[in-house]
């Protein structure tokens, strides 16, 4: 109620709401193991913060609700993501837990020299739940992104997560990234949960080796979507081999598959967050499916051929471009570190 006795505005409504942890992270100055490294920059990291960030950039309204601690961190945190044009006012300061942080080297993830160490146990986001988070604001978006890192954090974000995917009356449509992280599970067994939870969503991210990993899904993409016939919308990422989605219609079902780009990647992290923050932005434009899964791999090249884990998107006009061209001229394709700025892309040369 307001002072005069009025009822109070609800929030605003947006394009995309994301709940979930970010943490600030501490990014080497120079390759080398995190014992021999003398300095680090900070940055930010996360993964539905990353989705909601590609898609403020990308034109839509975007909101990220989260937890962080009444300290510099966490109003770092909350400045860099509002900056990115992302609305932040339902995010709740924790006063007495504290901001997650972690430290990475500069190597790629998938290499063995690739060290990370998260100082996150206890942290604010830890603390979310059903009681203390503002769910008329995660419920006043078009789209609510979720991912299962939420789901490991702790006891009361799984009954969180629950809440949020169950299926209820006038809920948002959820989208779902999977996110099997094996160091936040204390046994693989334990990661069935994100099944669970996946099964409660409209839209599912997954990557054929994550689900292999986490549920046993062995036999690519068809594998994958037989375990999980019940989101509308099925995504299974493949990697350098693309990806395909699975879409439930009043007739019946449909199966697209579209492939990677060939890409000069930069860094790797990051990517993933992007392609469903591009699969998501045409989704919300009520693109064909095609033309979804395309923007998927445009949003993950910008992200993969520019350091750090966010990237700016291609601008919507170039970026529908690239995803209107043939079959064979998209196959042909290859993007390199600047393309989304200068607007410039090249052909790979095709060999007899």
């Amino acid at each position: 109620m307001t002072a005069d006795g009025r009822p109070s505005a609800g929030p605003d409504a947006v394009d995309v709401v994301a709940l979930g942890e970010s943490m600030v992270t501490f990014l080497p100055t120079r390759p080398g193991r995190l014992a021999d490294v003398p300095a680090f920059e900070r940055g930010i990291g996360g993964a539905e913060s990353n989705v909601v960030c590609a898609l403020a950039a990308a034109g839509h309204s975007a909101r990220w609700v989260g937890r962080v601690g009444a300290d510099g961190f966490g109003r770092h945190l909350v400045e860099r993501i509002a900056s990115h044009g992302v609305d932040t006012g339902a995010v709740r300061v924790d006063p007495g837990r504290p901001t997650g942080i972690y430290f990475r080297t500069a190597a790629d993830r998938a290499t063995d020299a690739h060290e990370v160490a998260y100082y996150r146990a206890g942290s604010a986001a830890s603390a979310m739940s059903v009681a203390n988070m503002d769910l008329a604001a995660v419920d006043a978006g078009r789209v609510l992104h979720l991912s299962g890192i939420t789901a490991a954090l702790s006891v009361d974000c799984l009954e969180l997560m629950r809440a949020l995917t169950s299926r209820r009356p006038g809920r948002p449509s959820v989208s779902f990234d999977v996110n099997f992280r094996p160091a936040l599970w204390r046994d693989a067994s334990d990661a069935s949960v994100l099944l669970e939870l996946a099964r409660g969503a409209d839209i599912v991210f997954v990557g054929a080796d994550e689900a292999e990993d986490a549920w046993g899904a062995r036999g690519g993409a068809d594998a994958v979507r037989r375990l999980l016939p019940e989101p509308r919308v099925l995504v299974v990422k493949e990697g350098p081999h693309g990806a395909t989605v699975y879409e439930r219609t009043d007739t019946g079902e449909r199966t697209v598959r579209v492939p990677a780009l060939a890409v000069d990647v930069v860094a790797t992290v990051g990517a993933g967050d992007a392609f469903a923050a591009g699969f998501l932005s045409a989704t919300l434009r009520g693109l064909p499916v095609r033309d979804r899964l395309r923007h998927g791999h445009l949003m993950a090249a910008a992200a993969l051929t520019a350091p750090g884990d966010l990237a700016a998107p291609p601008a919507r006009d170039h970026a529908d471009r690239l995803a209107a061209l043939d079959d064979q001229a998209w196959e042909r394709l290859r993007l390199g570190p600047g393309w989304t700025g200068t607007g410039q892309v090249t052909e790979e040369t095709s060999t007899p």
